[in-house]
């Protein structure tokens, strides 16, 4: 699933040793970091919700690009003749999230959700649209709405030189598959800072009593108190500027930032309850610590993969048989627990990084655990 666009081989190199140093690194749960009380899935990732396909392209060039693009495709159909319900939810509005009039508007994607730095959002979302417009039945299509979502990775990266390329965007698509997602520093997750420490994507899922599946992908790249299974062990862990080394530029370890949380489940909702997911997200967000603040563009993206709920382009809108509101309550604790776990997976998996600005250090996970069994 991981396609890397690289300069040189030295960079090659560098990001193949990152590689390696990044499956040697356990996920949360992986290390004895159980969150709540659900169930995972097989994978305990967002590709748990059957369909759903991911891919990355991470791109590292030279020593001051950092970035990359992570694509979401709710299912390997046709997106645009055949849609899913989805909602946005705002927790803070600080960001450049794109299609987001249409996406409340119509309570539907049209397209694969895109995953990228600030000032990449525009040059993703060109390409998603080229990429698009030339498949198979997209002849006469002349309105396409790309959804793309964005947090700013400008410590680690260049990003005023907006190094994502159309070929960038195109990796991520095609590498998109249904196997586990990789976490950590890897696509739109390559150059983010959370709580001061390497961030990036991560990933967890929840089963219900019911048979059904909520998974959650994020992006993670804001500020607060690291707080993990109830510790507040950002207290007690070293600042991240000390084990970084020479910092030109110290990253913001409790201020501003964003997150991106992507939610998928098979449960049949409608945009209304997909919305209602979306919120109960930011309750596992709340519980990692973070602060939310005033420059924190903090948003939830959920859709429901279930084809009786899909609508098919040229077909008349049937009602469909959707979940009744009294049946959520387990989605609701589920969305929040993969959350909570999405979050400290990006934070587990995420490697050692310099770029543009200085370097950041990883989770010293060594030195969390022991404050966690601590607390116990």
């Amino acid at each position: 699933m991981r396609t890397t666009v690289v300069a040189a081989c030295v960079v090659a190199c560098a990001l193949a040793m990152g590689a390696a140093q990044a499956a040697e690194r356990p996920r949360a749960r992986e290390a004895g970091v159980v969150v709540g009380v659900m169930a995972t899935g097989p994978r305990n990732a967002i590709v748990d919700v059957p369909g759903v396909r991911v891919g990355h392209a991470t791109v590292i060039e030279g020593k001051r690009v950092r970035t990359g693009v992570t694509a979401i495709l709710p299912h390997g159909g046709d997106l645009y003749a055949e849609r899913v319900p989805a909602a946005l939810y705002v927790a803070n509005g600080y960001g450049k999230l794109l299609g987001t009039t249409q996406l409340r508007e119509l309570g539907e994607l049209e397209t694969p959700i895109l995953l990228t730095g600030t000032l990449g959002v525009w040059k993703a979302a060109d390409a998603l649209v080229d990429w698009q417009l030339a498949r198979p039945g997209m002849e006469n299509v002349r309105s396409l709405n790309p959804v793309v979502g964005e947090t700013n990775d400008g410590f680690l990266n260049d990003i005023r030189a907006r190094p994502l390329r159309p070929e960038h965007v195109r990796a991520a698509l095609a590498s998109a598959s249904a196997d586990n997602v990789e976490e950590g520093a890897i696509g739109a997750g390559t150059g983010t800072v959370a709580f001061g420490w390497k961030g990036g994507i991560g990933t967890s899922s929840r089963t219900t009593p019911a048979g059904r599946t909520v998974g959650v992908l994020v992006q993670s790249n804001f500020g607060g108190t690291l707080t993990i299974s109830g510790v507040p062990v950002g207290r007690r862990l070293p600042d991240p500027a000390t084990l970084a080394g020479s910092i030109a530029d110290k990253p913001v370890a409790d201020g501003d930032g964003s997150i991106m949380i992507v939610v998928a489940t098979d449960a049949p909702l409608d945009p209304r309850q997909l919305e209602r997911l979306g919120k109960r997200a930011i309750l596992g967000l709340a519980r990692t610590g973070a602060s939310m603040s005033n420059g924190s563009g903090d948003y939830v993206i959920a859709f429901s993969t279930a084809a009786s709920v899909r609508r098919r382009q040229g077909e008349p809108l049937h009602p469909a048989a959707i979940l009744d509101n009294g049946e959520m309550d387990d989605l609701f604790v589920g969305v929040a627990e993969a959350t909570e776990e999405a979050i400290d997976n990006s934070l587990f998996k995420a490697v050692d990084m310099r770029g543009d600005r200085g370097a950041v250090p990883a989770l010293p996970i060594d030195q969390v655990l022991p404050l966690l069994r601590e607390a116990r």
